[in-house]
């Protein structure tokens, strides 16, 4: 099992910037992925960002080249950069790590982050 603690999510205004932070522990050993997901009330869950074991990245065509994800793999924590934040940006973000095997996902508390007008 992995067991993830996020942090770093806050109020800011429109066009600043946050940096979210996720640290994993247990078995991280068997982590594929990592990522970070957003939900407001009322909608689905949404991907944000992903980055393999390997160090390939992918992100949701409305956070491209605004936000980065990163990884120190000897701290075992993944990072979320959010450069000129928008409005639609507010919700609460989710990190997840992937593996192979059960349980195949594990989410994280949950960090707020609200972006103001």
């Amino acid at each position: 099992q992995v067991q993830l603690v996020e942090s770093g999510g806050g109020s800011v205004q429109a066009g600043g910037s946050l940096r979210l932070s996720c640290a994993a522990s247990g078995s991280t050993f068997s982590i594929n992925t990592m990522g970070w997901y957003r939900q407001t009330p009322g909608k689905q869950r949404e991907l944000v960002a992903t980055i393999h074991s390997g160090g390939s990245t992918n992100y949701a065509d409305s956070v491209k080249g605004r936000f980065t994800i990163s990884r120190d793999s000897a701290k075992n924590t993944v990072y979320l950069q959010m450069n000129s934040l928008k409005p639609e940006d507010t919700a609460v973000y989710y990190c997840r790590a992937t593996r192979a095997t059960r349980p195949y996902d594990s989410w994280g508390q949950g960090t707020q982050v609200t972006v103001s007008a």
